[in-house]
């Protein structure tokens, strides 16, 4: 048995941690069965307390001792004191199997912040009232090894600017770290290089509640002699522009609801410097940096940007750079909100996508097909005359001709006024652009005032590509069937939920890039199969407690940009995400971590709702099954209601996690009342016209209807009687069998949960086929590569995962695996036995480790290879209609036989089992 893989909860990068205890993770192989049986961790500040003797090591800052616990996840290191500030700790498992056999793990690492400082000093202060006022503010000069040093700075202007700082080291640092801020994004450099690969950093928030710095190690790029730290520095949401030239930017849209954050773009960073014999020495902004504007003159995050390629200062991010026209950084107040480390992963650039087709509607118009719709950062190459301006515009729908097409009338400003514009500086080489701050998603790319060809008196197009930006979420899951039709919708939805992660879960980066928030808990278990979504839920809990507001209301986007009116701003199934997403950490990554931070909001946002009852307990003022025929606003009181129950719930289990007994039975009393209103008000028992009972909705008071929609969201919520359950599925199945989808999107997750504990995939992929709207097949049969936001052939986003539920289905009802215990620790594998599929393979790599499945079928028999990680367990059902033998091979030595009618269950290992 060998430590695979070790972490720590909600954070995906750990240079920068602001925290004073952690609660860190490991994942164990082993090529035999193996299990965990004790496990030691020790953290300390160096590595020589981390060699294991068995006794606890005093010098150490947490060590856990030897503790008997097959347990691998959440374990909480808490030093008595908290962590250091601006230091390096180092820490690794040990644990012992059943044989008391110990291993360690590989050195892990993290690199602390100010846990216990929040907010940069103001510059002001320190150069004018403090020599004068020394007591009025002694306290907040004490302690300063454990304060910030840096101050904001800029230009005083709100257009995108260039800084740097240059400096000279007499010795080469052991060891570099940069922690570093701009706003709205920025791109920070050192010695020429990028000091990461990330993109629009840091992560967007309410900065008026929270501010993300960016931590760098930096220590491969800078040596003794002169070195320059720069960076360059863009608007994003802080201070959005779009006013100039007529460019889009939908904030100002309508009603110019759009408040700036702040007026100046601004920016800190404090490089910390570690030597070899102990020393560390910082440097940080001030007014000794250097800044002018930036070549990009214009930063729209809506995919509008200016850039004249003869204003670029060549060079300006190395040492050797001739900085003398620059002019010194002006200090500035900087945004209210308090410093939060970047705990999401970074936004990085992935797949690269190459024209499939090029044509050219009109002299000097060129007009490419990258074959994929996606979120894009475009990467041009153009050599042409100086002066030469080139316009490029975006889009997820094309002409005949391959010119840009809005099709919704009332967004046609996507198709004219929002381009990049690009001035050639005229080197006589090719000049390479990219967008510094903005993306899209699109498919077709227009390019204006340039050729293909030489000789026709234009710019000449050398190179184009579009590339991916998501999230850097660790991909953790694939799959494939024999039904290519399923695989096309498998690819679709994996590129719609990519395209909408960055630093928070939009439902469309195109056209509004808003934090929606239902997104964030409905697409929860499909995005979990393919992408680590930890981290990055745990920061949109953050943005949410940041959200909400003194009523307790919690809005329906959050960070909210644009306020919203009604139900639009206030609906359950929205920002319920508050009680909602702690219980998805726990169950699909064993993490309480967020649990004592969102608990307080958790019960404000409860006594919010407690106003908004009506009948005694029923919720329905909200968006209902928001994305049916468009915007439906139907079945508020079956679904909202069911969030609010769900919701309950979710915070009588956090505060039985807290201890909080009394507050706890008060929440379960309370959800209890609120169940047994829904079915007095809800469910019908004496319809004689049917034969079963069911749930109506509240659409037109006083008649009744029998909706799937009502019958999966009362089932998945576990609000039907026992006594009504197989009454309620029967109604179910009676409203789906004619295999059409009446659902928006809320509906949909709940309606495919259903078909896969029914165990009836014929009937999803009935509905996914459908040849008319609403059908997943029309999407691709009218040539699109993503979902899009409704049931039409042409919609304003067409890169919208409202509709990625069925993501969830892919994996949990057709691979067959679906999590029982917290984080998979036990975890069911039932593919869909006696179904169209023959063949199905993929994999899931849980929190414990890689879920491998293989299952083909064929008359005689049905034959399952499974992985299992270790510590875990899998229950495999044998299904009743093959044979008289179950035949389970591990290693080639055959385990377990003659099992039918059981549920197996396997430990870890891998195995090949054979009904028959």
């Amino acid at each position: 048995m060998k430590v695979a893989s070790c972490g720590i909860h909600g954070f995906h990068e750990t240079i920068g941690l602001d925290v004073d205890q952690i609660r860190v993770f490991w994942t164990l192989e082993s090529d035999e069965y193996a299990v965990q049986t004790a496990y030691r961790v020790v953290v300390s500040t160096s590595k020589r307390d981390l060699a294991d003797d068995g006794s606890i090591n005093p010098n150490a800052t947490c060590d856990s001792g030897k503790v008997a616990s097959d347990e691998q996840r959440n374990i909480l290191c808490k030093p008595d004191d908290g962590f250091r500030s601006t230091c390096s700790y180092y820490w690794r498992v040990t644990v012992w199997d059943e044989h008391d056999v110990a291993t360690q793990s590989d050195v892990q690492t993290f690199f602390t912040a100010y846990p216990r400082s929040q907010l940069l000093p103001p510059y002001s202060m320190n150069q004018k009232y403090m020599p004068h006022s020394s007591l009025i503010f002694r306290t907040w000069f004490e302690d300063i090894e454990n304060k910030w040093k840096a101050v904001w700075i800029g230009d005083g202007g709100d257009k995108p600017l260039y800084l740097r700082k240059g400096f000279n080291l007499a010795r080469k640092p052991c060891k570099a770290i940069a922690l570093a801020s701009g706003l709205g994004h920025f791109d920070l450099h050192v010695n020429g290089q990028p000091a990461s690969d990330h993109v629009i950093d840091p992560g967007w928030s309410n900065y008026h509640r929270t501010v993300q710095y960016v931590g760098y190690d930096l220590t491969a790029h800078i040596d003794a002699g002169d070195n320059v730290l720069a960076a360059h520095l863009g608007n994003g949401f802080y201070a959005g522009s779009g006013t100039e030239e007529d460019r889009f930017f939908w904030p100002m849209y309508e009603d110019n609801t759009y408040v700036r954050y702040g007026n100046e773009l601004c920016f800190f960073a404090e490089l910390h410097l570690f030597y070899e014999d102990g020393t560390h020495d910082i440097m940080h902004t001030d007014p000794s940096w250097k800044v002018r504007k930036s070549a990009t003159t214009l930063a729209n995050i809506y995919a509008s940007e200016t850039h004249d390629m003869r204003l670029y200062p060549s060079g300006w991010t190395s040492p050797s750079f001739n900085e003398a026209e620059w002019v010194s950084a002006k200090p500035l107040t900087g945004p209210r909100g308090l410093l939060r480390y970047q705990s999401q992963p970074p936004v990085v650039l992935h797949d690269k996508l190459e024209p499939v087709s090029t044509t050219t509607p009109r002299p000097g118009v060129v007009c490419f097909d990258l074959g994929q719709n996606a979120s894009i950062m475009l990467h041009l190459a153009v050599e042409g005359p100086a002066g030469s301006e080139i316009i490029v515009r975006y889009s997820e729908t094309a002409n005949e001709d391959g010119t840009v097409l809005m099709p919704d009338p009332l967004f046609k400003d996507f198709e004219t006024k929002v381009y990049c514009k690009i001035y050639l500086a005229g080197t006589g080489a090719p000049e390479n652009w990219r967008p510094d701050f903005s993306f899209t998603a699109a498919r077709y790319i227009q390019i204006e005032g340039v050729s293909t060809e030489e000789g026709l008196g234009l710019p000449v197009v050398r190179s184009i590509h579009g590339r991916h930006i998501s999230s850097a979420s660790t991909r953790v899951g694939s799959m494939k069937t024999d039904k290519e039709d399923v695989n096309a919708l498998i690819k679709a939805s994996h590129w719609s939920l990519s395209s909408n992660i960055f630093s928070y879960h939009t439902d469309c980066p195109q056209i509004e890039k808003f934090g929606w928030l239902e997104v964030t808990h409905l697409l929860a278990p499909a995005s979990q199969y393919v992408f680590g979504m930890e981290a990055l839920y745990t920061k949109i809990i953050y943005d949410m407690i940041d959200a909400q507001e003194p009523s307790g209301l919690v809005p329906t986007m959050a960070p909210e940009i644009r306020y919203m009116c009604g139900p639009l701003h206030d609906t359950i199934s929205w920002g319920g995400a508050l009680c909602l997403l702690p219980e998805l950490l726990v169950k699909y990554y064993g993490s309480t971590w967020v649990i004592p931070q969102v608990y307080p909001a958790a019960v404000r946002y409860m006594d919010y709702m407690k106003s908004k009852e009506r009948l005694g307990g029923l919720i329905e003022h909200g968006l209902g099954d928001w994305g049916r025929d468009i915007a439906w606003g139907n079945l508020q009181a079956n679904i909202e209601t069911a969030y609010y129950y769900k919701c309950l719930q979710n915070t009588e289990m956090m505060a039985r996690h807290l201890g909080r007994t009394e507050e706890a039975e008060k929440y379960k009393t309370w959800a209890a009342r609120v169940y047994d209103v829904y079915n007095k008000e809800l469910l019908i028992t004496d319809d004689e016209s049917l034969p079963y009972t069911y749930y109506t909705s509240r659409d037109n008071i006083g008649q009744r209807d029998c909706q799937a929609v009502a019958q999966a969201y009362a089932l998945q919520f576990n609000m039907v009687p026992a006594e009504h359950i197989p009454s309620v599925q029967q109604a179910f199945l009676a409203s789906v069998s004619d295999n059409r989808i009446r659902s928006g999107e809320l509906g949909l997750k709940c309606i495919f949960e259903t078909l896969i504990d029914l165990q009836r995939p014929d009937i999803v992929l009935a509905m996914a086929r459908q040849e008319e709207h609403p059908s997943y097949m029309r999407f691709l049969r009218k040539g699109e590569t993503t979902f899009l936001e409704f049931w039409q052939d042409e919609c304003r986003s067409k890169s919208h995962d409202l509709f990625c539920t069925i993501h969830e289905w892919f994996y949990a009802g057709v691979l067959g695996i679906r999590p029982v215990g917290d984080a998979y620790r036990t975890f069911v594998v039932r593919p869909p036995h006696d179904s169209e599929f023959k063949d199905v393979e993929g994999f899931v790599d849980c929190p414990y480790g890689r879920i491998a499945v293989k299952f083909s079928q064929t008359a005689e028999k049905v034959v399952l290879n499974l992985t299992v990680p270790v510590g875990t367990e899998a229950s495999i059902a044998i299904p009743e209609n093959f044979g008289s033998s179950v035949k389970v091979l591990r290693s080639d030595q055959e385990v377990m036989a003659d099992q039918l009618g059981q549920t197996l269950k396997l430990k870890n290992g891998g195995y090949s089992i054979e009904f028959r």
